[in-house]
């Protein structure tokens, strides 16, 4: 009979077996949950300076467009509608012209405000040493004069729109400030899966989005925390990872160049040597040889043959399709530098196809005014979950006795 009451289901030796797994669990739990808490704090607060700066600068760049033309003192074309645009060889030859000895660097072709700009440089080198010694000059895109007089004093200066996105891409640091920024940004992505782990059992008791009002200020501030963190989380999220895919931008051309493109001119290594600006073939002629296998697209720029961001041999027009969609996808094609005879489209990887998507979705500009406010309102809700993550640091932070 005793024998058979320690096998009975009654017997307490089953049940503190029971218990011990359950206390067992319950500090395995405790202890991960602790360990994620730890990510959290650190992540977060290792990132929140550099985060803020970067939601801080991010404000005016979703308005870079309205802001840009607000700011822009070139007058507006007076071209009647319909007038046809001028050929680019007028507007180069006139550049250097006015900057004799220096080489065109590049050219951009805008559409919303109907400009051709020219940029110069003294030398290709001295473009890759300095980056300010790259001015520009403003032509008419239908007359082909002069949209504004050259201003000398113009080379090199700091406008408020250049600073906004200097500080935001790369802190006037280079190649080093975007993998800086672009670690910030992943750490702020593990912060936000983090906060995700730990808001569930946080939560499991309480309604969601409650704030308890009338107790501590750092309950208020806790709970004002978690419902802007989860309720922006998408967001968040997206913004986070499309702004590393952004950083990643000037190592994702380079192994562009270096790969694809590289392949695709070793036929033409041996000639390294830029052919000089005197024997260039027309660049609108290169223009128009391009666009002709490209109805859909509209040409942006042209990346003069020696340009660092180019080929030595090739001039490299970028195009982009002409509907809301396909507006950010740009297309490389390439114009032999000393026949005029085209190469052939540019096979674009996957890689570069990611980070222009990415750019939209991290600024908010591709669906007009009501999308780029959105963007404003969860911009100003980011910063209030990080300065109340904060507090909440500040506030529980071990005092010094």
């Amino acid at each position: 009979m005793a024998e058979r009451s320690l096998q009975s289901p009654a017997s307490p030796v089953p049940d503190l077996a029971i218990e011990s797994r359950a206390e067992a669990s319950a500090t395995s739990g405790t202890s991960a949950l602790k360990r994620w808490a730890w990510v959290h704090r650190w992540s977060s607060l290792v990132c929140t300076l550099f985060l803020l700066l970067l939601c801080l600068t991010g404000l005016p760049l979703i308005f870079s467009e309205e802001i840009g033309h607000w700011l822009d003192d070139t007058p507006a074309s007076s071209a009647a509608p319909g007038t046809p645009r001028a050929s680019v060889d007028p507007m180069v030859a006139r550049s250097l012209q006015q900057y004799p000895g220096q080489q065109v660097y590049s050219i951009v072709v805008e559409e919303a405000q109907p400009q051709v700009k020219v940029f110069m440089a003294p030398s290709f080198d001295e473009a890759r040493r300095n980056p300010r010694s790259i001015h520009v000059l403003h032509f008419d895109a239908f007359s082909g004069e002069f949209a504004k007089p050259p201003d000398p004093t113009e080379r090199g200066r700091l406008t408020f729109m250049n600073l906004m996105l200097k500080l935001h891409t790369d802190l006037f640091a280079g190649l080093a400030g975007e993998l800086l920024l672009g670690f910030m940004g992943l750490l702020f992505v593990i912060a936000l899966i983090s906060g995700v782990v730990l808001y569930a059992p946080f939560m499991r008791k309480l309604p969601f989005g409650v704030l308890r009002r009338g107790r501590s200020k750092r309950l208020l501030w806790l709970d004002w925390h978690n419902l802007l963190g989860i309720a922006t989380l998408c967001w968040l999220m997206v913004v986070g990872v499309t702004g590393v895919i952004n950083e990643l931008a000037t190592p994702m051309f380079a192994a562009w160049r270096g790969n694809e493109l590289k392949a695709l001119l070793a036929q033409d290594q041996q000639q390294a040597t830029p052919p000089s600006m005197a024997l260039l073939p027309s660049v609108q002629q290169a223009l128009n040889t391009a666009m002709a296998q490209q109805l859909d697209m509209q040409a942006v720029s042209v990346v003069y043959p020696g340009n660092p961001q180019g080929s030595s041999q090739h001039y490299l027009i970028w195009s982009k399709g002409r509907t809301p969609l396909t507006s950010q996808l740009y297309n490389p094609t390439l114009v032999d530098g000393r026949s005029g005879a085209l190469l052939g489209k540019v096979t674009v990887p996957w890689y570069l196809v990611a980070l222009q998507v990415s750019r939209p979705l991290h600024f908010g500009d591709y669906a007009g005014l009501p999308l780029k406010i959105l963007w404003t309102v969860l911009d100003l809700i980011a910063i209030a979950v990080m300065v109340s993550g904060v507090y909440l640091w500040w506030v529980r932070r071990p005092k010094s006795t």
